[in-house]
């Protein structure tokens, strides 16, 4: 079983390949599926602004189109270019699509300056009253 650890040390590594020369804001993700497969993202940003992506998103695009669709768990580690000085909160739009993939009481998110700094949350507290595929079926 991958530990918070295992998944914010592959979420540091994927930091590493940020795409960020506008805001220097350099972020990595770590995404565990249920099947026990982790899959990393970082943030690539645009000069159109727009079209930038954020690192989670990245990492969920990645994996669904690989054809994974049930996830426990997100590693995010962000900060301006350098050491990581601060918590990095996945933002809206990135809540939304943990919404429309993840069981909001059970999903972890978990953001971190390091191995032993970290904070948990589950998605529900994130994004409370949150609108996902089962408002759409009730």
């Amino acid at each position: 079983m991958t530990t918070q650890k295992e998944l914010i040390a592959a979420a540091q590594k994927a930091r590493q390949a940020s795409y960020s020369p506008y805001s220097g804001y350099q972020v990595g993700a770590a995404l565990l599926t249920d099947s026990g497969r982790i899959y990393t993202g970082c943030n690539i940003e645009n000069a159109a602004y727009a079209p930038t992506n954020c690192a989670e998103r990245t990492a969920f695009f990645k994996a669904v189109s690989e054809g994974e669709k049930n996830f426990l768990a997100i590693a995010i580690v962000g900060s301006p270019a350098g050491e990581v000085t601060q918590f990095a909160w996945p933002c809206g739009v990135c809540r939304q699509v943990m919404m429309e993939f993840c069981d909001p009481d059970g999903f972890e998110v978990i953001v971190a300056k390091s191995e032993t700094e970290y904070q948990t949350r589950k998605l529900a507290q994130l994004l409370p009253e949150g609108f996902g595929p089962s408002n759409l079926t009730e």
